[in-house]
């Protein structure tokens, strides 16, 4: 279990720091103790942010991104092309996409890829959400899920979903490699897959 200390209140933030996805013990440690040592004012700013993350954020009802206003500012921008869609599996693939300046049409944040193993099916996710959006003048979908076997089934079960409403079903191309997630790739990485998809 490791060495515990003796303020109750450190070991209170330990344990919480360690429910975090990706930190162990041992970090959830460092990061309490770097709290303990910044000025109150620091730690104040830090709660608050956490707090106002809370209150404000939530998920826009268009494309399911997060955002501060509904509908997002993506959705709302009357200069984005509103027939091509892209659909991801979390906000941060939108941040991903958007860092290539190559893409200008809307999002549909999935909420995650199909994983039978994990319980997660396709009522688990904005399907149903993705298929509504499909009737108000919508002429390609994009598939841009993470390369790995959750996201390739995904995939698969998206365009027999979505090709029999007459609407181009498209996928990005090279570049993206198997079991690597679309947040990790660099812009040029994600611009040549944009450039490059293929169609389903």
């Amino acid at each position: 279990m490791g060495v515990r200390y003796t303020s109750e209140s450190v070991e209170a933030l330990v344990e919480e720091f360690s429910q975090l996805p990706g930190i162990g013990r041992k970090t959830a440690q460092r990061l309490a103790l770097f709290i303990l040592k910044q000025p109150r004012s620091e730690v104040e700013r830090f709660s608050a942010a956490l707090v106002a993350v809370k209150e404000k954020v939530r998920y826009c009802s268009g494309c399911w991104n997060i955002t501060e206003q509904d509908p997002c500012v993506i959705c709302s921008d009357p200069k984005r092309d509103h027939t091509t869609i892209c659909v991801v599996e979390d906000p941060t693939d939108v941040l991903a996409v958007e860092r290539t300046n190559e893409y200008r049409g809307l999002y549909h944040v999935l909420g995650g890829s199909l994983a039978p193993l994990d319980g997660i099916g396709p009522e688990d996710l904005r399907i149903k959400e993705l298929l509504d959006r499909l009737w108000d003048g919508v002429k390609e979908v994009i598939l841009a899920l993470n390369p790995t076997v959750e996201g390739e089934a995904t995939t698969l079960y998206l365009t027999k979903l979505v090709k029999p409403l007459g609407v181009a079903v498209t996928r990005l191309a090279r570049g993206i490699p198997i079991g690597g997630a679309l947040e990790y790739a660099d812009e040029a990485t994600l611009s040549r897959a944009l450039e490059g998809r293929v169609p389903m």
